[in-house]
């Protein structure tokens, strides 16, 4: 490997149920490193016995994370190279992490990320609801109160939630949804690139109504999207009437950044989101004119 004469940390993501999920360069970078930081060494066994290979693992987990900091740095100190690797998908993606990444960027190692699985983005990508925007909220709360106030929070945010659940608490957490969010439309998704993946789509109701029917559709591991707050009215006119007037001052030859400026202080809103608007509506302009050449 190039860095063979430095320390790095590369924060390699593993599959998150199919094997086969695993990339060359991780695969690679696995048999290369002198030392695999791993959430669960059991569990990470299982994986590098697939991959016919013998590294030497520590323990990085939740409640070690901290004391592990200056182990890692002295390692890195002396030129060995170490893998961060979680149980499944993408270290520090609600997994651990974040506070050895964090120590040692501050320190001036080098840390690498290899790209991989990732249990958000693979369920969104086949959920069928927007992701133009989108928030990642982890997992919630284990209790009813803290869970349905940060539902609560989001209930006004037009984009589309991602979350993570286990069995054990799915079905509160769909009864949550439907007492604070209503009839908004929810996709589970669960087991991903196993076996038995599922995907299920409906009210935080009818999600549960299936449940009760199915008692198989409780297990594995979910991860949960729900669609974002409906755009209000007010919104809804706001955009047509900014929309309008973007067109016109382009027409009349003003500037993109000045065309976002009069646009927000006008209409209302981000300028940040006028300019977008703006600069698309420039492009087009710009497309249309060379068509036509």
């Amino acid at each position: 490997m190039s860095e063979s004469s430095e320390g790095v940390l590369y924060v390699v993501a593993t599959p998150i149920g199919n094997l086969d999920d695993l990339s060359p360069r991780a695969a690679r970078v696995l048999g290369e490193v002198d030392l695999i930081a791993a959430e669960d060494t059991r569990h990470s066994a299982r994986l590098l016995r697939h991959l016919g290979l013998e590294v030497p693992m520590m323990s990085l987990h939740d409640h070690n994370e901290r004391g592990r900091v200056d182990q890692l740095c002295e390692a890195l100190e002396a030129g060995r190279r170490v893998a961060l690797v979680s149980d499944a998908g993408t270290p520090l993606i609600s997994d651990p992490g974040f506070i050895v990444v964090r120590a040692l960027r501050e320190r001036g190692f080098k840390v690498v990320p290899l790209p991989g699985p990732c249990a958000l983005i693979t369920a969104l990508s086949a959920a069928g609801l927007p992701t133009d925007r989108f928030t990642f909220e982890g997992f919630l709360a284990h209790k009813g109160g803290p869970r349905q106030a940060r539902l609560t929070a989001l209930r006004e945010d037009s984009a589309t939630h991602v979350l993570y659940e286990s069995p054990h608490r799915i079905q509160a957490l769909l009864k949550d949804i439907h007492d604070v969010l209503g009839a908004r439309r929810v996709v589970l998704a669960r087991e991903l690139t196993k076996t038995f993946e599922t995907f299920l789509d409906g009210t935080a109701a009818e999600l549960l109504a299936m449940m009760e029917a199915d008692g198989d559709q409780t297990r594995g591991e979910f991860v949960v999207m729900i669609e974002g707050a409906p755009a209000r009215e007010g919104d809804e006119a706001a955009s047509v009437e900014g929309d309008a007037l973007l067109k016109v001052l382009w027409e009349e030859g003003v500037g993109v950044k000045q065309m976002a400026a009069i646009a927000a202080r006008l209409v209302g809103g981000r300028k940040k989101a006028w300019y977008a608007k703006a600069q698309a509506l420039k492009d087009a302009a710009e497309r249309q004119l060379v068509e036509t050449m």
